[in-house]
């Protein structure tokens, strides 16, 4: 597997319609949600269970900076793949984003995300991803 196709992971979802707004398109605050399904599953491909390091190793991985251009609307049972791509893992976790309707291709969102790790319970922000995420991440 190549280094690129191993840090990416793309999600396939149908749009519920519990997450479309009274216009009938999906409110702008679920494509994070999309976002983080797709991350999850590069994280879980990757081996790398923040939770289980957060419990062996306390540091926590908060989400420090987020960014989303919305193109072209989602709707109601729209299928759709969310990419996840991992950027960087040695200063930060960063990943882009892109949602793609199956149907046709088409472009509906971009975005970027970064996570920092935190010493727990001093809430000290490190300069650097753990050696052991990191390595895992493959940086």
């Amino acid at each position: 597997m190549t280094k690129d196709k191993l840090h990416t992971h793309e999600a396939i979802i149908s749009v519920p319609f519990h997450d479309c707004d009274p216009m009938q398109v999906v409110w702008h605050g679920n494509y994070f949600k999309y976002f983080e399904i797709a991350r999850d599953g590069l994280l879980y491909k990757l081996g790398v269970d923040l939770q289980s390091y957060f419990e062996k190793a306390k540091y926590l991985f908060p989400i420090i900076k987020t960014s989303i251009k919305h193109v072209s609307p989602l709707r109601h049972r729209d299928e759709f793949v969310c990419r996840a791509m991992l950027t960087d893992a040695r200063f930060k976790i960063a990943f882009s984003f892109e949602i793609r309707l199956l149907k046709d291709n088409k472009l509906c969102a971009k975005g970027k995300s970064e996570q920092a790790a935190v010493r727990y319970p001093e809430m000290e922000i490190m300069f650097n991803i753990p050696d052991e995420i990191r390595t895992a991440l493959g940086y």
